[in-house]
């Protein structure tokens, strides 16, 4: 006799709306921040790498810390670590706002981070617990995705708004109001979930950990800014010997800090693989995007986030579309054809010529968001039911992880190909100064300052011009990259994921 879930009521609905809450603030204070920057460089003037540790920092801890959190969750009580994570990451805000140097921005920021990893996991793993239903929670988790879009989407225009009234510390105390909400009606509408077998945690695989993801993720931002140095590939050979070092220790553990077992889930293994690819190239893509807008079409950062708006609202269509989709055909299928649709969009972005595209760039960039969007919430979705309720926190965080990995090495990867296309393609026009010559070997960026800085010389429109053109000819190489990874990542699902659920239907 088959046994029907039980289905969720008012309470979990509510509840899931207030879940939202600190998704839409954590994707918001994301980008908030990079509107800020010049603000807190006025200010509190913090050299280079100080600046470089308050822009990074926050992701860093985040990811440090997520496997460790969402374990300690399934041990502690999902509700309680979100309420305690709530009032830290509220405490952290106030301390970030009220900054009077760069190293407490920095320590603030990194207690953001920490606080930030006791509330992602949180939130999905009680979704998980709250709705059993597999439809309902198909919806509920599509709810949580589309949260972060919709922060992703305010984040610019708010930031932008406090920015024009308030001081740079404003873009923090948005936490405040959201967090208090979240503190007054989570113990009312929330249920508290634990795993009661689950054992003490053990704090050398939590170090361990720890360590290994922040010597990942701190080796691809290194290879993404300055290619691969001694640093990072040092960093790298440590993150892999502490990953390994990991993972011995689980196997021989009772009750591991992480399930090794799951990765021998080839359904499992292979949502997270959609997952890390969507996040992939979804981040690298943007970040290209964002400089074609701001550096090729010389669009203020406020109106190029404004023009990144309608990719937002296609990957919240997709999202929607998805939902009523998924009950008529098999996640394999929506997902490979998602990947297509992705692939298409970058199709349009070859066609990009000059400073004249932005329509073609908008196009671009929503047709591969709207590819992009479904696979990531049908593999959250997969991921957070193939996991045993009791290690949902666990299953949670691993999802988490896999998304802050794939869009650093986005970042790293898709970087290190932009850079070496666009500076193998840079013809500097003759009579260019040594200095901006330079520069704009480097950057499309340098030579976009250099040219401002003497904007009458001869060599100065010519230069901008060669550099725009090395730069959509680089962005080109970039789209191309991207349609062989998605399109493998198609053929990969289809295959996989398709005769999985062939034997989930057989046994």
């Amino acid at each position: 006799m088959t046994m029907t879930a039980p289905r969720a009521g008012r309470r979990e609905w509510i509840g899931l709306v207030v879940l939202a809450l600190p998704t839409v603030l954590l994707s918001m204070d994301l980008t908030v921040l990079h509107l800020a920057i010049p603000s807190i460089s006025s200010e509190l003037r913090p050299t280079g790498p100080e600046l470089l540790w308050i822009t990074d920092i926050y992701g860093f801890a985040l990811a440090g810390f997520l496997i460790t959190m969402g374990t300690l969750g399934d041990r502690v009580g999902r509700r309680r670590l979100l309420l305690i994570g709530a009032v830290a990451f509220t405490a952290a805000s106030v301390l970030a706002a009220l900054s009077t140097s760069p190293g407490m921005l920095i320590a603030t920021r990194a207690l953001l981070g920490v606080a930030a990893s006791t509330l992602m996991p949180s939130t999905l793993s009680l979704i998980r617990n709250m709705f059993l239903d597999a439809r309902q929670r198909s919806v509920a988790i599509g709810v949580w995705m589309t949260s972060f879009m919709v922060g992703a989407m305010l984040g610019p225009p708010v930031g932008g708004v406090l920015l024009e009234w308030f001081w740079w510390g404003s873009v923090f105390l948005l936490a405040i109001p959201v967090m208090a909400l979240l503190l007054v009606v989570g113990p009312i509408v929330l249920p508290e979930y634990r795993n009661e077998n689950a054992g003490k945690l053990d704090l050398p695989s939590a170090l361990l950990s720890l360590l290994a993801v922040l010597s990942l993720v701190y080796a691809v931002k290194t290879v993404a800014s300055h290619g691969f140095t001694a640093t990072a590939s040092v960093s790298l050979l440590a993150a892999i010997a502490l990953g390994v070092i990991f993972v011995r220790r689980q196997k021989g553990l009772s009750t591991p800090l992480l399930d090794i077992a799951l990765f021998r889930n080839r359904t499992f293994a292979t949502a997270l693989t959609a997952m890390t690819i969507c996040s992939l190239v979804m981040m690298g893509s943007n970040l290209f995007v964002a400089q074609y807008l701001q550096l090729v079409l010389g669009l203020t950062p406020l109106k190029a986030g404004l023009w990144m708006i309608p990719s937002t609202l296609a990957s919240i269509t997709a999202v929607m579309i998805v939902q009523r989709l998924v009950q008529r055909f098999r996640p394999a299928l929506l997902m490979s054809v998602s990947f297509v649709i992705a692939a298409l969009g970058f199709v349009v972005i070859t066609r990009v010529e000059g400073p004249d595209s932005l329509g073609l760039v908008l196009t671009g960039t929503c047709v591969f968001a709207f590819g992009l969007a479904a696979p990531g919430v049908l593999s959250a979705d997969i991921l957070v039911s193939s996991g045993p309720p009791e290690r949902a926190g666990e299953v949670s965080a691993i999802q988490e992880t896999s998304t802050e990995l794939g869009g650093a090495f986005g970042l790293a990867i898709l970087g290190s190909i932009f850079n070496a296309a666009y500076r193998a393609g840079v013809a500097v026009p003759a009579g260019t100064p040594d200095t901006a010559a330079e520069a704009a070997r480097d950057t499309l960026g340098g030579a976009v300052a250099a040219s401002a800085r003497e904007p009458d010389r001869p060599w100065s429109t010519s230069l901008l011009d060669a550099t725009r053109g090395a730069f959509v000819d680089a962005f080109h190489t970039t789209a191309l990259v991207s349609i062989g990874v998605v399109l493998l990542t198609a053929a990969l699902v289809a295959t996989v994921l398709r005769r999985t659920e062939g034997q989930k239907a057989v046994h």
